[in-house]
């Protein structure tokens, strides 16, 4: 098949999309856990510091509180796979939803640090349980020529949950004169920072019951007339719905019963394509990006903008990040996901190299033990371009079509556990970098931002050599 007769398909399937809608629908439902996954990890934000101040904890236990989440996302992560294999994509969606009602209610109102803690925790179960099944949904039910933008939508979702939370957070805030100060029925307004959240939550639960189930899944436990019929209402009949069928049951039936044994493979215990994964979901956590939302304000500050800037500032981020995962959307499907990535991956090293040359050359002081720059005007300039030109690559490139990839990359055999343990990975990688941040920029930012330019730079080096395309290929043909 020929460049022009795939571009034909995908042009003519995204006329149909428009005409009916109903994939659209099911995966904005899907993608509705990527929301909740991005509201869940940045509404700590606002609320950090009120929280400390009711508890009275130091700085370590408070760390360990915050990153709770990202150690039950890694849980959630791993056990989410083999759950969607045994009992359906929409039960795994179904009981995140539950998960992510008790978490926001309970982080809302715990009655200690550890309680916080635990219920933080029980978040990052739904977290990582949504950033599983979302994209290996929308993979099995989108039509090829529009699944990367409609896997996209994953990542969308996540930067409009960041920027809902953040924005959230603020009109909370101000409203109640600060995140320690009684708001509604008397309680603290950082409770229900976290409390609001059940509202989302609910109704990504209805939405899971309004959706049909993965054709390859009904396929897979012999429901055929059910997988047929969704397949002719979201994916389309040409070719019939019969004949897509018999291409998941041939498929199917060549690899055998699903085991996470099925991941093994020459390369250090593992498949190659499995290991891309994995390296995939690291270098995206790699390259810092998750310091941005995490730790701008400290960022900003130390480049000498006042406290209420610096949050103006990171607001502004996270619609940047949105305007950037549009372009991304608009582009996964014409130009390829390998594309996207080379020159996501170029353009973030050379920002992240701009960033690192402009801290570590700036003269600097200590300030409570920490190393803090001393930027001119033309500098500080310099460094807030540089970090938002980050962030517009990353948007376009890194944030959304590592998600589009891990649905689509990994065979029917393989896929729900090889995604689990990439997100796994993900997450701990995540984890990791957040961890690891302050100590870094304790020592010179300009040695932290230029940690993250060479990681964005193997990442160029890791897609030029071992990523493979997938535009405009249905999953079995991939395979």
């Amino acid at each position: 098949m020929s460049d022009s007769d795939i571009d034909t398909t995908a042009i003519s399937q995204q006329a149909s999309l428009f005409r009916s809608g109903p994939v659209l629908l099911v995966s904005s439902a899907a993608a509705m856990g990527g929301f909740l996954f991005g509201f869940d990890t940045a509404v700590i934000n606002g609320a950090v510091a009120a929280i400390q101040k009711w508890s009275g904890v130091n700085d370590a236990l408070l760390g360990f509180s915050v990153a709770s989440l990202l150690l039950g996302s890694a849980l959630g992560a791993w056990f989410a796979g083999p759950l969607a294999n045994s009992y359906g994509r929409l039960a795994v969606m179904k009981a995140a939803a539950v998960i992510f009602v008790i978490s926001s209610f309970g982080s809302g109102l715990p009655w200690d640090i550890w309680s916080f803690t635990a219920f933080r925790f029980l978040g990052g179960l739904g977290v990582g349980a949504a950033s599983v099944i979302a994209p290996a949904y929308i993979a099995e039910v989108a039509p090829a020529g529009i699944r990367g933008r409609l896997g996209s939508l994953q990542q969308m979702a996540i930067v409009i949950g960041i920027f809902i939370a953040l924005l959230s957070n603020y009109v909370l805030a101000r409203a109640a004169g600060g995140a320690s100060e009684p708001w509604w029925l008397g309680l603290s307004t950082w409770r229900w920072m976290f409390i609001l959240e059940a509202i989302p939550a609910v109704l990504y639960g209805l939405m899971a019951f309004a959706i049909p189930e993965s054709p390859r899944y009904l396929v897979a436990k012999e429901h055929v007339a059910e997988a047929i019929e969704v397949i002719r209402a979201f994916i389309g009949n040409k070719p019939p719905a019969e004949v897509r069928v018999a291409e998941i049951r041939r498929s199917m039936s060549a690899e055998g019963k699903q085991s996470i044994a099925d991941l093994r493979g020459p390369l250090f215990g593992l498949l190659p394509v499995v290991w891309t994964g994995i390296l995939l979901s690291a270098f995206q956590q790699f390259v810092g990006i998750n310091v941005i939302f995490y730790y701008s304000s400290v960022l900003w500050q130390a480049v000498g903008f006042t406290e209420a800037d610096s949050l103006e500032i990171t607001v502004i981020t996270s619609v940047t990040n949105i305007a950037t995962t549009l372009v991304a959307i608009a582009l996964v499907d014409r130009i390829g996901r390998k594309p996207l990535l080379l020159v996501g991956s170029a353009g973030m090293a050379i920002s992240l190299g701009v960033m690192a040359y402009v801290f570590g050359s700036a003269p600097s002081q200590t300030v409570g033990g920490a190393s803090v720059p001393l930027l001119g005007h033309s500098e500080g300039l310099a460094a807030i371009i540089a970090a938002n030109l980050y962030v517009v690559f990353f948007g376009m490139s890194w944030g959304p079509v590592v998600w589009v990839l891990l649905g689509e990359m990994f065979n029917n055999r393989i896929r729900a556990y090889a995604l689990a343990l990439a997100a796994a990975a993900q997450w701990l990688a995540n984890f990791a970098v957040s961890q690891t941040f302050p100590a870094l920029a304790a020592s010179g930012l300009g040695i932290a931002y230029g940690i993250y330019s060479t990681m964005a730079l193997l990442s160029l080096l890791f897609v030029a050599l071992a990523v493979k395309e997938t535009r405009g290929r249905e999953l079995e043909e991939i395979q």
